[in-house]
């Protein structure tokens, strides 16, 4: 079983990386440099992980477990003639999320800013401005001063120090899905009873894209993937609108805007869960979506079930989880793993 304390300090390292999507570079030799003893690793041509991890058996079917190695961000779009920059949102994040938070880029740090509230007629004065209305401020006088920092086409992500607080929560960005990294991780660097494969895929964010590949070239006869998911559970939230809970274990979709999951699965991995005593919630929304959406229909279909991490403030420079749900998602991973390589997953019906 893994250590907490192992898993948080793997956590706080992966979370400190920059690795918006197209961009997981960083991420990925952090990975690399903790795996490669452990497993056969190959990355393929969009930067996605392979790993083949060997174990004492071959299993009853093939198993691919995955994780996304990237983050939301922004990009550049344009340089001011005074010197502020025109951004894009890489991913899915909220102008909410967004308006004063502070970014990094490779060269430079920034603000996001917006025109000052003094300057707004009307209903403007009221309403969030959209991202497009949006600029981040580097610092530079003017055009000529900003292009010797940046570029239309950077990308940048947030700034946010990890911080363990309260009773036993974790803030910091990018928790989706280095948890799920993390998660991984751990499992390949433990012998395991069969062999599994293990995916750290690219560019989640921006339409599953690596998934597509890497289930592709693997071909695995069931998945597992490992995710964050939105919890809602704060206070003002009415109880059908909090999707999940922070302490209440894993979660498991049912169906999101990607994937219709597989029932028979869905109600197994309930049914083990509750037996193994590992705590496991239902996602009470059809929201979002994660690599399940690719994976699950590539080359003849693959029976495939998210383990989501509840996490609030989701894409956010200050996503906040539960230390004990990371641990929960961990145990419940590397049992499901074992049942499924052993051949114990009921057949589709």
């Amino acid at each position: 079983m893994p250590k907490r304390e192992q898993l948080v300090d793997l956590l706080e390292e992966l979370t400190a990386l920059n690795g918006p999507s197209g961009h997981e570079d960083a991420v990925r030799a952090a990975i690399m440099a903790h795996i490669a003893d452990h497993a056969e690793c190959k990355v393929d041509a969009l930067g996605n992980i392979i790993a083949f991890k060997k174990g004492k058996e071959r299993p009853a079917c093939q198993l691919m477990l995955d994780a996304h190695m990237d983050e939301v961000g922004v990009m550049i779009t344009s340089i001011r003639a005074d010197g502020l920059l025109c951004f894009a949102t890489v991913g899915g994040i909220t102008p909410e999320s967004l308006l004063g938070k502070t970014v990094r880029f490779d060269r430079a740090e920034g603000v996001i800013g917006c025109t000052p509230i003094h300057l707004l007629e009307g209903d403007q004065k009221d309403n969030m401005p959209a991202v497009d209305k949006m600029y981040i401020d580097i610092g530079a006088d003017d055009r000529a001063e900003a292009e010797t920092l940046v570029a239309p086409g950077d990308v940048g992500t947030f700034i946010s120090r990890f911080v363990r607080f309260g009773d036993g929560f974790i803030k910091a960005k990018a928790i989706d899905d280095r948890a799920g990294c993390a998660v991984l991780i751990d499992m390949i660097c433990r012998d395991q009873p069969y062999d599994m494969t293990f995916t750290f895929s690219t560019r989640e964010e921006v339409g599953l894209v690596g998934a597509k590949t890497v289930a592709a070239q693997v071909a695995p006869d069931v998945a597992l993937v490992l995710e964050s998911t939105t919890a809602g559970d704060t206070v003002g939230s009415a109880a059908g609108n909090q999707v999940c809970v922070l302490g209440q274990g894993t979660v498991l979709s049912f169906k999101d805007n990607a994937t219709l999951y597989d029932k028979t699965l869905f109600d197994w991995i309930l049914r083990k869960a509750n037996t193994a005593g590992i705590a496991c919630q239902v996602k009470q929304a059809v929201a979002g979506g994660n690599n399940a959406g690719a994976i699950h229909a590539s080359g003849s279909g693959v029976r495939t079930a998210a383990l989501s991490l509840p996490c609030r403030y989701l894409h956010s420079a200050s996503s906040v989880i539960a230390e004990k749900d990371l641990f929960v998602t961990a145990r419940l991973a590397s049992h499901l793993a074992n049942e499924i390589c052993a051949g114990r997953l009921e057949p589709l019906v």
